[in-house]
């Protein structure tokens, strides 16, 4: 796999909660790995929730002796979220802090991918496709029948999250598995993409570009220039 990450700040806030990690090359027993974290609650706590939570996942891979690269991430974020929980715990000034977390690995032609909130990965190709589950009041409100897909994207609770790691002293991560295609490009991304450009048109800004980086760029930039309301990350992937 081929990789680029790009995390921005945007126009709209002072400090940037989201952290990044991307690696073709191994991470312990895993081949690659590829993670994209949106922290939340406050300015210093956002930050370190997001950062804990890919420093203490990559660490955990490292030293696993596991093999399946399901159970390893399964482990590895349980492990996360218990340590944010605790430091949350015993500090007050990081009292709330959680983050969301989606991550990927590719292997044997099959791509893993763990998220716990609404950090998204998505298949671009003709077509895209959003593999991960929000864990978001808006998404159970769509899945309920009570709202509108449609009608999510300016929905006054968009932002609040129903699952999150840090919040509570367990979270069990949704898990999903997919085909690789040559043909296709595979995103990781915080909200601060997905809640300011619409699919079909993050489809577009990846079709038109061949280099990863340019790619990362132009999704940024778009971001932006819809008013940048968020911190945007995005890591982009192919074969």
């Amino acid at each position: 796999m081929r990789s680029f990450g790009k995390s921005d700040t945007g126009n709209k806030r002072s400090n940037n909660q989201d952290s990044i990690f991307f690696s073709d090359k191994p991470v312990g027993p895993l081949p690659n790995l590829y993670i994209v974290a949106d922290g939340m609650g406050g300015h210093r706590a956002g930050d370190k929730a997001s950062r804990m939570a890919i420093d203490i996942t990559i660490d955990f891979v490292e030293k696993s002796t596991l093999e399946n690269p399901i159970a390893i991430l399964k482990r590895a974020m349980i492990f996360a979220n218990n340590e944010i929980y605790k430091a949350a715990s015993h500090d007050p000034d990081l009292n709330g802090m959680g983050t969301t977390m989606v991550a990927a690995v590719a292997e044997e032609g099959r791509l893993y991918v763990a998220n716990v909130g609404d950090s998204r990965l998505y298949v671009i190709g003709t077509e895209i496709q959003q593999i991960t589950m929000d864990h978001s009041l808006v998404e159970e409100l769509i899945r309920s029948g009570e709202l509108e897909r449609k009608k999510g994207r300016n929905h006054p609770e968009k932002n609040i999250i129903t699952k999150a790691m840090g919040s509570r002293d367990e979270v069990i991560p949704d898990f999903f598995e997919i085909e690789i295609s040559a043909d296709d490009k595979y995103l990781l991304c915080s909200d601060g993409l997905s809640n300011m450009v619409e699919d079909d048109e993050i489809r577009d800004i990846v079709v038109e570009h061949h280099n990863l980086e340019q790619i990362a760029q132009a999704l940024v930039d778009r971001a932006n220039y819809y008013g940048g309301s968020d911190n945007i990350s995005v890591v982009i992937l192919s074969e």
